[in-house]
C-alpha cells in the first residue's frame, strides 16, 4: 500500500451545467484512436447509449459539435472529432498538462517536506 501524500487534481468545465471533464475527454480520445464512438465505449466497459448520452450532453451545453458520425452499411459506419471538438480536447489537455505542473510545484513548496 502506497501511503505517501499525493495531489488530485482534476478539470471540469462547465457553462451552467458541467459540460467536459475527464471522462468525455477520455471517450474523445479513444473515439480518436478508434474511429468509433460504439468501440470507444466497449474499450471503456461503457454502453454505447451513455457514451451517446455522454456526448450530446455535452454537445448541448458547449454549443458545437463534438463529432462527425457517419451510419453504417456497406462500408461501415465511423465517427472523428469535429475541428471545434479537435481545438476542445487539445486546449484542455494543454491546460490540465500546465495545471499539473504547476500543481506539482506548488505541492513541493508546501507539502514536500511531509513527503
Amino acid at each position: 500500500m502506497d501511503r505517501r501524500l499525493k495531489i488530485v487534481l482534476s478539470v471540469r468545465l462547465f457553462t451552467d451545467e458541467k459540460c467536459f471533464g475527464p471522462g468525455v475527454a477520455a471517450l474523445l480520445h479513444r473515439v480518436n484512436q478508434l474511429h468509433s464512438l460504439r468501440s470507444a465505449a466497449m474499450d471503456m466497459s461503457m454502453a454505447y447509449s451513455k457514451a451517446w448520452t455522454i456526448v450530446k450532453n455535452a454537445e448541448r451545453e458547449l454549443g458545437f459539435k463534438l463529432l462527425d458520425s457517419t451510419t453504417g452499411g456497406r462500408h461501415g459506419g465511423g465517427a472523428v472529432l469535429t475541428a471545434e471538438g479537435r481545438a476542445l480536447l487539445e486546449a484542455y489537455d494543454g491546460y490540465c498538462a500546465a495545471l499539473r505542473r504547476e500543481a506539482d510545484a506548488l505541492y513541493d513548496q508546501y507539502f514536500g517536506s511531509l513527503s
